[in-house]
């Protein structure tokens, strides 16, 4: 399969930059936020579409190591609603690739005069409004992102994130960062299985994404990827949600595509997940969790090196490249899909 022929395939490959430049950037700032940490008690995440993903990570990153209660912002209740809240003792932290998006940087500022501290993520720049906005802003260095679907603005997000726990006291080794952009180079150039993947799904008109923890955020944007880049009905499911009556959608026209860690206390029902998949007689495509998961399914992609905690900025990346050689396949053009623009404006 051809590699190199589209800008979303560039931007895949450029993503260890991107993660290294991002890493050398923001964890200078751990001394920032730690006083952010020490004012409040849980946080609220606000984002939409890929960003709110990466939230998503946050939230499981923040309970799982840093013992903090987070949630996801409903931004309506802020922009539509205009209802107060209180919000003393949260960290509320907006992440928006462009730093532009209106709705989000109007529910950051909501927030603060709601009595929340504010931390922004973004990819655009000190000077953007959504950085502008907030008492700490933590900016990516992911360069200029061409083609529609977020990639190196997505992973540089989960590296700020990682960041972000880090000041919270979040209960990791902070040099395993380190790691991350070489895992993820080493999954560009060896994703796995990517042709069997991609001719599995070329006649498939849905397909089920599901992981669990940590690894729900990769399950969650591996979803909407295809969705937006191929145009398939993908849903993102936790694997837990699954079972509990969707899992009846799953058959021999709706594959499901299974994401975890190697080193994850969730890997052990993924694996459960894949073999029953396979003996209901439906695909089981899966992404990371080593040989267990690999032998459970019907083809594998690889995943990272990397523990638990850092490894959903290497579980997306074969999702990525599977979702941009598939659209090409498919004979859409991933940079540019229907109806879609790089920055989204909601009322």
């Amino acid at each position: 399969m051809s590699t190199m022929t589209t800008k979303m395939r560039s931007e895949i490959a450029e993503q260890p930059t991107a993660l290294r430049a991002t890493l050398d950037a923001l964890l200078p700032q751990v001394s920032e936020i730690e006083p952010l940490g020490e004012q409040t008690r849980q946080l609220l995440f606000i984002a939409r579409g890929t960003s709110d993903n990466a939230a998503v990570y946050g939230r499981y990153l923040v309970e799982s190591h840093a013992g903090r209660l987070s949630a996801l912002a409903a931004p309506s209740i802020a922009t539509t609603y205009k209802r107060k809240l209180d919000l003393d003792g949260v960290l509320a932290v907006a992440i928006s690739q462009s730093g532009r998006t209106e709705e989000i940087v109007e529910t950051l500022s909501w927030a603060k005069d709601c009595g929340a501290r504010t931390v922004g993520i973004t990819n655009g720049g000190a000077d953007s409004p959504l950085a502008q906005a907030a008492d700490v802003a933590l900016c990516t260095v992911a360069g200029e992102e061409k083609a529609v679907p977020a990639t190196k603005t997505y992973t540089t997000q989960l590296a700020a994130l990682a960041v972000l726990a880090l000041g919270l006291g979040a209960d990791v080794d902070a040099g395993e960062l380190q790691r991350v952009p070489e895992a993820v180079e080493k999954l560009v150039a060896e994703p796995g299985d990517l042709d069997a993947v991609v001719e599995g799904l070329l006649d498939k008109p849905g397909v089920v994404v599901s992981g669990r923890g940590l690894a729900f955020s990769t399950a969650l944007e591996t979803a909407l990827k295809l969705k937006e880049a191929c145009y398939l009905h993908a849903m993102g499911l936790s694997y837990a949600d699954l079972l509990h009556g969707p899992i009846a959608v799953v058959d021999a026209d709706t594959p499901a595509l299974l994401v975890a860690s190697e080193n994850s206390p969730t890997l052990q029902g993924t694996v459960a997940l894949a073999e029953r998949v396979v003996a209901a007689g439906a695909a089981a495509y899966t992404i990371g969790g080593g040989t267990a998961l690999a032998q459970a399914g019907t083809a594998a992609l690889n995943g990272p090196d990397l523990p638990e905690w850092l490894a959903p900025m290497g579980l997306i990346v074969p999702g990525q490249l599977l979702t941009e050689a598939l659209a090409r396949r498919l004979g859409i053009d991933p940079d540019a899909p229907r109806g879609l623009n790089k920055v989204t404006q909601t009322d």
